[in-house]
């Protein structure tokens, strides 16, 4: 499998500064999903991180985002992985998420985008965020209003209720807040 440093430098050298931070709360978010789910946290780790690799050459053509990063990790990273980076935007590739990796990295990059943003609107950022603040913010569909609620349901079929992967989530995010700028 690819290196931790191996894919930090590829996506700072491919992504702009907001997709990398996107990436580094993926990531934290994806191990600490798979250490409740037991799964293996590294591989999941590593899926969140290189999930968007390829979003900078595919921006304008959606249909071929995840399709592109996967063909070019081949062989840094298990087919599990490349599938879910396939499958996380599966509305535009057509490749169908399946297993608990698939499910996992669309529902869990997504949230990312609503812990943010409801972190840059909060006077102290990460600190005291909970999942209750966080669900009154997800019923606010003006609020961080791309963020596609239907796949953070996507939770559930996980075996996890909202309450506890927000939790999940938002302690991950708060784990690397000081590199993403939300300390």
């Amino acid at each position: 499998m690819i290196s931790r440093d191996k894919a930090l430098s590829l996506i700072k050298e491919r992504l702009e500064p907001s997709l990398v931070a996107h990436s580094l709360e993926s990531e934290a978010v994806l191990r600490a999903l798979a250490g409740a789910l037991r799964q293996d946290s590294e591989l999941w780790a590593m899926t969140g991180l290189l999930h968007d690799l390829d979003y900078g050459a595919t921006k304008d053509n959606p249909t071929r985002h995840g399709l592109d990063a996967a063909e070019e990790l081949e062989g840094e990273l298990p087919v599990e992985a490349l599938d879910a980076i396939r499958a996380h935007n599966c509305e535009h590739t057509g490749f169908t998420p399946s297993s608990p990796l698939d499910f996992a990295l669309r529902c869990g990059e997504t949230v990312t985008g609503l812990i943010h943003a409801n972190a840059l609107v909060r006077p102290g950022r990460m600190d005291g965020m909970d999942a209750k603040s966080l669900k009154k913010k997800m019923k606010d569909k003006a609020f961080a209003a791309s963020v596609n609620r239907q796949t953070i349901g996507e939770c559930q079929k996980l075996g996890m209720e909202q309450a506890e992967f927000f939790t999940i989530a938002i302690g991950a995010v708060a784990g690397v807040a000081g590199e993403v700028g939300l300390a």
